[in-house]
């Protein structure tokens, strides 16, 4: 995962975390330059051998994806710490969005998607057409979802988020980012509904 315009090089990699953590706030963030609030997040698609999945049963509602580390780790991984695998394990079909972002006018006020798109930079997002937009509240509390146009995020490959501008901050601070929706290459051909929490496992620290 990469984000452009981003104060802390590799600071988007600690947004993506397990449910229970988006309120955390007390470690790294996502933060753009000061004087500029304008943040552009590019997560691609990864390797599905580099992944593994918990509760993977014809029975069970949602399922939580996370990479492998160590030994089985696949060979084009590197271990780059908690968040560094933020990244689609197959094509998917996105039903929500979460973000979490910061107090005092630093939270984005808005957000532009493009899926299915690669190398999009700060004049292409501006200029282009997004497959949806929203008008963002401060959701301080991490309780809002962003429903989708489902039908236009059906095989979601790679995702673009653009965050143009924040609440009148000089930043944008983003402490989370989380997704929900559909997988449609798991093992077994087994369609499951999926909690998109892209972090390592806990215990394997």
């Amino acid at each position: 995962v990469t984000a452009l315009n981003e104060a802390n090089p590799g600071s988007v990699k600690s947004v993506f975390k397990a449910w229970e953590e988006r309120l955390n706030s007390s470690g790294e963030r996502l933060e753009s330059n000061e004087g500029d609030p304008e943040l552009l997040v590019y997560i691609p698609k990864a390797a599905a051998e580099s992944w593994r999945t918990l509760n993977m049963s014809l029975g069970c509602d949602w399922e939580v994806s996370y990479p492998l580390k160590g030994p089985h780790m696949g060979p084009d991984v590197v271990d780059e710490g908690p968040g560094a695998f933020a990244k689609f394990t197959s094509d998917v079909k996105i039903k929500s969005i979460s973000v979490v972002g910061g107090a005092d006018g630093t939270s984005p006020s808005k957000l532009r998607v493009f899926i299915n798109r690669e190398g999009i930079d700060f004049s292409d997002a501006q200029s282009m057409q997004p497959v949806q937009e929203w008008e963002l509240v401060e959701n301080l509390q991490g309780v809002l979802e962003y429903q989708t146009r489902y039908s236009k995020f059906q095989s979601v490959a790679n995702i673009t988020l653009h965050f143009p501008e924040s609440f009148g901050g000089d930043t944008t601070q983003i402490h989370y980012i989380g997704f929900k929706g559909e997988a449609t290459q798991l093992k077994r051909d087994v369609v499951a509904t999926i909690v998109y929490e892209i972090t390592p496992n806990p215990s394997d620290h």
